[in-house]
């Protein structure tokens, strides 16, 4: 039986993960430019290789947080539409829910553009 803790619950932990992604996704970038940096200055290869796999750990995590947000996502639908059904349609847990939901389709459009 899904109530609006759930919901509240599952739209914050779909937040959450948007945050993180976009948070990876800055540092992937901060990162790539200081490898490049280090490259161009001719930095020692061993502090070299050291920040290529910082770098390499950094875009490892960018798929990972794109699978939290799809299973996040799907709890999240499942959950709203459970209250609706139950006849809750109305609400700011209910309206957070929804823009929530739209805001991280429109995140994985956007992504699925770039791929």
């Amino acid at each position: 039986m899904a109530t609006m803790r759930n919901l509240k619950i599952k739209t914050s932990t779909s937040k959450r993960i948007v945050k993180e992604l976009h948070s990876y996704e800055k540092e992937v970038e901060r990162e790539a430019a200081k490898t490049s940096d280090m490259k161009d200055k001719g930095a020692d290869p061993y502090d070299l290789k050291q920040q290529e796999n910082v770098l390499a750990e950094s875009r490892m995590m960018i798929p990972d947080c794109h699978k939290r947000l799809e299973a996040a996502l799907a709890d999240l639908k499942a959950t709203l539409a459970e209250l609706e059904e139950s006849g809750e349609t109305e609400g700011p847990e209910i309206n957070d829910a929804r823009t929530t939901v739209s805001e991280v389709e429109q995140l994985f459009g956007k992504g699925d553009d770039d791929a």
